[in-house]
């Protein structure tokens, strides 16, 4: 016999637990255990007003970002029909059956002014860090940083070709936060050499070709992690170019000492961290050694002899060339002393002319120029350092574990679907990065540590 729905009247009363209906094993069940959010009212007490009518919930709101980050949905709009709908993402959010989930136009009213005025998702992002070393995962010993360009919202047809043709600042937030960031290392300071072409929407994303697509408006995000289970130890937005990287690299080192006192004894990185300044500033200022390949431009391919060619003694200051004569730095006495430095942090060590024309070798030498000249950076001890940290196992070592933090610009891209930014603005990218961050140090905090019952059944 087919059996039929009996339609009835809706009941009075329902005896529903919203508990029982979120699994055991649902991600943001696990996530929920690290997320403390219990002096969030008083950071933000500051920036609210005594009178009035009261807000909506800052911990609602900052619950609904993590879910959004954390299961990839990029639009805030859609975020809160999600929350409407998924009983998990109400129970994490404590809203119940029939709390209300707040207008999506809430978040952007809150992010430019009170969560960025009370720098609340860097503090939201550093409790994860604290948990992670609470909970053992950070080792301190070794930490590898780089960095991973994301897409602009910006486009490619809009432009212009100076900042004189860019919008009143009144325009937009973009323009502002622009016109703020122009002596900022991390952005417009990072190099004298100003953009060919503005983005009118953020003229503070760099139009870059650095990937194998074709040019793009992009900033950059950068990651220092620790080695042991690649935990998120700093996140920094920067313009997207090398200058930028290195100094993001620097902020984030001190920042993670000045936080959490972590002091790392090693750093890996690719070879756009390897330039001579930055090796001598982990070298000498950090103690740091860098597990890091030098940047190197005296390699020649029409088989005359190479810098490594010639032998540097540090007693005589001076350069033994294959045929046994020496280099130095001045061979001349001038009335007005010289400079030995140039502003590149370059000495150049010069052989005699007379010795080159007698030479035998001069062909494979120097065989344009009269006599033979080496260039060497005043940071070359460093330099050195990083090039015998390079023979050893530790090193090979270091680089196969760099790769975790490709593995997690991966992660940033494929599972939480940041390809491209919805924020505009220096101010848009950090909120993005340090929210993302945050999601993919509370999904390691979940994979590593398992529930209590989960762990009591093992």
């Amino acid at each position: 016999m087919m059996g039929e729905r009996t339609v009835s009247q809706e009941s009075l009363f329902y005896s529903f637990n919203l508990e029982r209906h979120v699994p055991a094993d649902h991600l943001l069940r696990s996530i929920d255990r690290f997320v403390d959010l219990s002096d969030l009212r008083e950071q933000l007490r500051p920036f609210y007003s005594e009178t009035g009518r009261p807000s909506i919930d800052p911990e609602l709101m900052l619950r609904m970002l993590i879910i959004g980050y954390c299961m990839g949905i990029r639009s805030e709009r859609r975020l809160c029909e999600e929350v409407h709908v998924n009983l998990a993402y109400r129970w994490f959010c404590r809203l119940g059956l029939e709390g209300d989930v707040p207008n999506h136009s809430t978040f952007s009213k809150n992010r430019h002014g009170r969560f960025r005025d009370s720098d609340l998702l860097r503090r939201l992002f550093e409790t994860t860090v604290a948990r992670c070393i609470a909970e053992k995962l950070v080792g301190g010993e070794g930490f590898a940083v780089d960095a991973s360009l994301i897409r602009a919202d910006a486009s490619r047809q809009h432009v212009v070709d100076h900042a004189g043709q860019l919008p009143p600042a009144s325009a937009s937030h973009a323009v502002r936060e622009y016109l703020a960031v122009l002596d900022d290392a991390a952005f417009g300071g990072a190099t004298p050499v100003p953009p060919k072409q503005l983005a009118v929407a953020d003229p503070a994303a760099r139009w870059t070709a650095a990937s194998r697509d074709r040019a793009f408006f992009a900033y950059s995000t950068n990651y220092l992690i620790d080695l042991d289970h690649a935990v998120i130890v700093d996140v920094e937005a920067t313009t997207a170019i090398r200058q930028a990287e290195v100094t993001a690299q620097r902020r984030m080192i001190e920042r993670a000492h000045t936080r959490f006192g972590l002091w790392p004894e090693r750093l890996a990185a690719d070879t756009g961290y390897g330039d001579a300044r930055n090796l001598s500033w982990l070298v000498e200022e950090r103690g740091i050694e860098p597990h890091i390949p030098v940047f190197d431009k005296s390699a020649r391919r029409d088989g005359s002899f190479e810098r490594a060619d010639f032998v540097f003694d540090h007693d005589d200051d001076s350069y033994v060339c294959p045929a046994g004569k020496r280099l130095r730095q001045r061979r001349k006495h001038y009335r007005e002393a010289l400079p030995f430095v140039d502003a590149e942090g370059m000495t150049r060590y010069r052989a005699s002319k007379l010795d080159c024309d007698a030479c035998a070798l001069k062909p494979r030498c120097c065989p344009n120029a009269p006599a033979r000249k080496i260039l060497r950076s005043i940071h070359e001890g460093a330099r050195d350092m990083a090039r015998d940290i390079a023979t050893t196992d530790a090193y090979v070592a270091s680089r196969r574990q760099r790769k975790k933090v490709e593995m997690l610009f991966a992660h940033l891209k494929r599972i939480l679907n940041l390809r491209r930014l919805r924020l505009r603005g220096p101010n848009g990218a950090k909120d993005e990065f340090l929210l993302a961050a945050t999601a993919q140090n509370l999904r390691k905090l979940a994979k590593l540590i398992p529930m209590p019952a989960m762990a009591g059944a093992r």
